[in-house]
């Protein structure tokens, strides 16, 4: 249990972007005999057959092909998502304000604003620039506190203690690089990436980049018996962590009549609506092609394999807070190093219903694994997941689960070491029984 619980916390820090987070993903698919296939080559698998593909370098599927045609068997996919709510450079980020060199942000998704201050804050993303043989994107990562985005002092502010923080995302939340002599975004970029040895190019050979803020500091456990989780980003790459490791697990053993899957989306905290998100069209023509190149194919038989499939969608769930008990609905408080959570909502922005969430339940049963559930109280808005979206882009039958945590969208969140291994293996059993 704390091998795995202490190996969620490698795969979070070594993944500080969705770019990482599927980089760090494929080392592993490959690791374990899965191939990097391409979308612009035409695909033949065959029972056994190990791929993964990469959209736009922040979504991935992999699969390993069952005994039996899909059309027969179906896929037993799970999904997770991998982006989290974030601050990201503008376009044109270098500010120079009383003496400081700063830089410009954007809020991505629900950001929990005020536990991005007073933190030691780095930089890591993906840069494009031009080199003497065309155009290359590559991955960066500074691994060290670069910024800050200090509080305003007490003495200026007397109200706050009393009337609460009032942060104005345009105007409170420009992070200091530096004092005003400090280098502009371009300048310090291209030394970074000739000291990690990617490229040597001029500042002006930077043509466009996708960065964002991450919390600096290591994750770590916490509690007197080791009992918390302490990470940024646990949602949701603890689900990604928990579907991937489900799927490594079960691949060592014999392969079954049905073909597994594991779709890893970014941009679920902003809507998934991109070509890479679970609104758009990737895992749909995944599965299409894998069903195709079966044996030459089957007549229908994408909708045929459909029909014979489900998807559990694995996003992280909100654990019972001690101090605001009354934001959960009475009958429905899970609590961390509880178990995993079955999420259900009337009005399905979870998307479990009597057959999934039996299903489900049965396999931790199966398992000895009690199941938590979570709803909402009805006077809260509920929040979503890429279950309802992946359902009605490609008209699976789906569950919503989620392991319990605390601090959900923070800087930093919270979780339990228990409760990592209980999913990983309820997963692993869904991916073996079907």
């Amino acid at each position: 249990m704390q091998d795995l619980a202490h190996d969620l916390l490698g795969f979070i820090d070594r993944s500080p972007t969705p770019y990482h987070a599927v980089a760090e993903a494929g080392a592993r698919l490959e690791a374990a005999g899965f191939e990097c296939a391409f979308e612009t080559e035409i695909w033949s698998v065959e029972p056994g057959s190990r791929r993964f593909i990469v959209r736009n370098d922040g979504s991935l599927v992999a699969f390993e092909v069952g005994m039996a045609s899909p059309a027969e068997a179906g896929f037993r996919l799970i999904g997770a998502h991998t982006d989290s709510p974030n601050l990201r450079l503008k376009p044109r980020p270098d500010v120079e304000a009383q003496g400081y060199r700063q830089l410009a942000v954007e809020t991505y998704g629900g950001v929990l604003l005020h536990t991005w201050l007073d933190r030691d804050l780095s930089l890591a993303g993906r840069v494009t620039f031009r080199e003497d043989d065309g155009i290359r994107t590559a991955r960066v990562n500074f691994e060290r506190p670069l910024l800050r985005i200090p509080s305003l002092a007490i003495h200026l502010n007397r109200e706050v203690n009393t009337q609460g923080l009032q942060l104005n995302s345009q105007q409170h939340l420009v992070p200091l690089l530096g004092l005003e002599s400090a280098p502009a975004l371009a300048q310090f970029l291209v030394e970074e990436l000739a000291a990690r040895s990617v490229a040597e190019i001029p500042a002006e050979a930077v043509l466009a980049f996708d960065l964002m803020l991450h919390d600096a500091q290591p994750s770590g456990v916490a509690g007197v018996n080791g009992e918390f989780i302490l990470a940024p980003r646990l949602d949701n790459l603890g689900s990604c962590h928990a579907a991937l490791s489900a799927l490594l697990a079960a691949a060592r053993g014999p392969v079954p009549p049905f073909t597994r899957v594991v779709v890893l989306y970014d941009n679920e905290e902003i809507g998934s609506r991109t070509a890479q998100g679970a609104a758009g069209p990737f895992l749909l023509e995944v599965l299409g092609r894998v069903v195709e190149g079966f044996k030459g194919g089957e007549p229908q038989g994408l909708a045929r394999a459909l029909a014979h499939s489900m998807l559990v969608s694995a996003d992280m769930a909100h654990a019972v807070h001690p101090n605001y008990a009354d934001k959960h609905d009475p009958g429905h408080r899970p609590v961390v190093g509880g178990g995993p959570v079955i999420k259900v909502n009337a009005g399905q922005s979870y998307t479990g219903d009597a057959v999934t969430m039996g299903r489900f339940a049965s396999l931790c049963a199966k398992e000895g694994v009690e199941p938590q559930h979570f709803v909402s109280r009805n006077d809260l808005l509920c929040g979503t997941t890429i279950g309802p979206i992946t359902a009605a882009r490609v008209g699976v039958r789906t569950v919503d689960v989620g392991n319990p945590m605390l601090s959900m969208h923070s800087c930093r969140e919270m979780a339990g070491t228990a409760d990592v291994e209980p999913m990983i293996r309820v997963l692993r059993a869904y991916l073996n029984e079907g």
